[in-house]
């Protein structure tokens, strides 16, 4: 066991939260002294595509999707409605340990409030990020794959404050449990995951006046979750991790691409039920092709069909990838290629209504995710801080898969079978 820099890691996954966030954010009191007191960076490059469920995954795994095993927040599920769709949220589905794992393996106690793809997962402490779909009971479910005794206590003291997934209502709540934790279990790791901000930039844009208001609530809860450290006496000993998984981009138009391949026969209805040889599953600002196994007259077909589409230009498609420059991004392997839609487009599955949406038309606002890591100004944000961290000290280019190793290297255990490195740069030595 390697010594490690602190006692106690707060992991705080601020969904959203990304290089255009950071003049506004790093000025509030709570995140500009946690700068000050530490390292940061705007250039946190994620991975491919960046969706929320893949890059959590890579946090905790420091690998990327094509060795953990998540690549996207649903499993492909065909003609079913976004709303009824399995999400990946059991811990079973990733394909390498998670730093909880380790932690468990040394004798550390773990805690997650809401954080992805933890479903019956090695945390001590653990309320999953779980949703009830069709007649399931949430509760229930919620019991059944985390830690009973701890999410009903949470359950029967902060419960009160949720009204479903409305926000800024349930960041509260997993702030107060957050909080409670810190100051009754004190956990060697805690790992919160706060939504509010990525809500806001889908409901509202990226650039609307939504955003300040979560910004300025997210800096509160920020330091609500700081105060518990100090009322727990062990500030000395906590290293704070605060970052972001993904941007997002304001969209204009909402493409259905599955629309041009059921217009060639590639999708049909047989004896009542839908049927596919080939099929785009949306992930937001990109998409995977699926296509129908040995069928290479399909893919012939559907290659055709979609480089059409790139040569209109209508359709939104930046970039059709094949695999070889998918395995540049390492994009999990399922596939053989994925589209990359243009800022301002954004790709869904459906069946139903026109192939281009003009949501400008419509007076609607949104913005979504997913894209390319690469896309201008789409980084992430990272700070961190504490006594054993450099003050003020800027890290620039870092990776997603940077961020397990560090958190490795904090709390000083192995956890050396990464894709990434330990920042060990941001230390006093």
């Amino acid at each position: 066991m390697d010594t490690g820099k602190a006692k106690y890691l707060v992991v705080i996954s601020y969904d959203a939260f990304s290089e255009d966030n950071w003049e506004k954010a790093s000025r509030l009191p709570n995140l500009s002294k946690l700068i000050q007191n530490g390292a940061y960076s705007t250039k946190l490059r994620s991975v491919y595509p960046t969706l929320t469920y893949v890059v959590h995954t890579t946090m905790v795994t420091g690998v990327y999707p094509d060795r953990h095993g998540i690549y996207h927040n649903n499993p492909f599920q065909p003609f079913v409605a976004e709303k009824e769709q399995r999400w990946f949220w059991f811990k079973k589905d990733v394909k390498v340990p998670a730093i909880y794992d380790a932690l468990k393996g040394s004798r550390m106690k773990s805690a997650g409030i809401l954080w992805p793809v933890t479903g019956k997962a090695s945390i001590r402490y653990n309320i999953p990020e779980i949703r009830a779909i069709k007649k399931e009971n949430q509760a229930f479910k919620i019991l059944k794959n985390g830690s009973p005794f701890f999410s009903i206590r949470m359950e029967k003291k902060y419960g009160a404050l949720r009204r479903g997934i409305e926000q800024p209502f349930l960041d509260d709540f997993t702030t107060m449990c957050a909080v409670d934790t810190i100051k009754r279990k004190k956990p060697d790791l805690l790992l919160i995951h706060l939504i509010d901000l990525d809500d806001a930039k889908h409901e509202h844009g990226t650039d609307s006046p939504e955003i300040e208001k979560v910004l300025i609530r997210m800096d509160k809860r920020l330091g609500d979750i700081m105060d518990a450290v100090e009322k727990a006496g062990i500030k000395e000993d906590t290293v704070f991790l605060v970052l972001g998984d993904h941007g997002q981009i304001n969209v204009r138009y909402k493409v259905r691409l599955n629309q041009l391949l059921r217009e060639k026969g590639l999708i049909y209805e047989e004896d009542g039920e839908m049927k596919w040889r080939a099929y785009i599953q949306s992930a937001g600002g990109a998409a995977y092709l699926h296509l129908r196994e040995n069928d290479d007259e399909a893919e012939h077909l559907t290659l055709d069909i979609l480089n059409k589409a790139i040569t209109d230009g209508c359709y939104g498609i930046e970039r059709l990838y094949d695999r070889k420059e998918l395995d540049g991004f390492h994009a999990a392997s399922l596939v053989t290629y994925m589209l990359e839609a243009k800022t301002g487009y954004c790709f869904e599955d459906g069946l139903a209504g026109e192939v281009v949406t003009d949501l400008e038309e419509q007076g609607i606002k949104y913005a979504t995710h997913g894209y390319s890591p690469d896309k201008a100004g789409y980084r992430c944000n990272i700070v961190i801080s504490g006594d054993c961290i450099k003050n003020g000290y800027s890290l620039g280019e870092i990776r997603m898969v940077d961020i397990a190793p560090t958190m490795a290297s904090i709390l000083g255990i192995d956890f050396h079978d990464c894709d990434g490195r330990p920042l060990n740069e941001i230390f006093y030595h």
